[in-house]
């Protein structure tokens, strides 16, 4: 029978790789910024030490305790991997190749380095993974399963093609805050990473925030002041500079800092360079109308101790504490599907 465990050893010393010295090496950060301006050092040393982190051996012992695969033999299944994030696809890699199947990934354009290069250091920590992930250019044929994630209209475009196959495809999601107004200082500081880290770009970004009739933003502002060297990144600059123009064309009244645009509105995904606000005379209320939308949020990040996170998670609500937006665990799956259960399942 298929031994999940006999992975564990390289697993743990990969996450150890990944932590030390992997943010050592500055030629390949180098690589990855020059093929996508918004892989920056910060963001690709940020992503490494999440992952590095969730490959605890605590981590991984849990992650793998009682798990077995209930169907014989090897699937070819193919992974279509999301790039708007540093190695925002290699979870998935890594599942396929713990479910003891085959591999055939098609890389984002924007993330083509880092996958690469992290697949090559494990197959280096445990050579018996050479040949298991192939990376594809094009299309990928006979597959027996599919993994795929994107936008609202690829993830259609996902199902129309691999609908008749199992298959895990994951669309558009983000991450909003709510605030009940009991936030201290530091929790309000660590709220800002899960604003800000990758720019925002990320399914655990938070995109809005839910905040009390009253509640003082400038509370917001005050702690999030480190965070001001984004304006110095043309990208991000180009997305703020943007955003203003149009919003104060169609008089939209808005406030700003230098490097954050905010504005009240219903909407969850706002654009980079900008946050959404809406104000809730309760959380019961403002928790009502978010788990409406639950199938377009990712996580929902409400201050540790707080009532109203057991009430969010009785609504299908995800929630996490502030600043934990951008170190999920193996445990906190995409859009809440255990991938390597499905994986384990084939």
């Amino acid at each position: 029978m298929y031994d999940l465990n006999n992975l564990l050893p390289s697993l743990v010393q990969l996450g150890q790789w990944l932590r030390e010295e992997a943010p050592q090496n500055d030629a390949v950060k180098r690589s990855a910024e020059a093929a996508n301006g918004w892989f920056t050092a910060e963001s690709i040393d940020l992503t490494l030490r999440s992952h590095g982190e969730a490959l605890s051996e605590e981590g991984v012992t849990a992650w793998l305790h009682g798990r077995t695969r209930r169907q014989e033999g090897t699937k070819q299944v193919g992974m279509v991997l999301a790039g708007n994030l540093p190695l925002v696809g290699w979870n998935d890699i890594m599942c396929g190749v713990v479910a003891g199947h085959e591999v055939h990934a098609k890389l984002s354009k924007d993330d083509q380095v880092l996958p690469r290069w992290v697949w090559d250091q494990w197959t280096q920590l445990e050579p018996s993974l050479v040949g298991r992930v192939t990376f594809h250019d094009g299309l990928m044929k006979g597959m027996d399963a599919m993994v795929a994630t994107g936008g609202a209209n690829t993830s259609r475009y996902f199902h129309a093609y691999f609908g008749h196959l199992p298959h895990v495809i994951r669309g558009q999601r983000t991450s909003v805050a709510l605030l009940d107004g009991e936030e201290s200082d530091e929790e309000l500081r660590a709220l800002g990473h899960d604003v800000f880290a990758h720019f925002g770009m990320g399914c655990r970004s938070v995109t809005k925030l839910c905040v009390p009739q009253g509640f003082d933003l400038d509370r917001c502002f005050g702690q999030w002041l480190e965070w001001g060297h984004l304006a110095q990144h043309s990208k991000y600059a180009n997305n703020y500079d943007y955003h203003k123009a149009v919003w104060l064309l169609n008089r939209e009244p808005l406030v700003e800092n230098g490097f954050l645009l905010v504005k009240e509105d219903e909407g969850l995904f706002s654009p980079i360079g900008t946050l959404f606000v809406e104000r809730h005379d309760s959380c019961a209320t403002a928790i009502e109308r978010l788990a409406q939308r639950e199938s377009e949020i990712q996580v929902a990040v409400v201050r540790e101790g707080s009532p109203w996170s057991a009430v969010a998670a009785e609504a299908g609500l995800r929630c996490v504490s502030p600043g934990a937006g951008q170190r999920p665990s193996l445990m906190d799956f995409a859009d809440g599907v255990d991938t390597l259960d499905f994986l384990l399942g084939l």
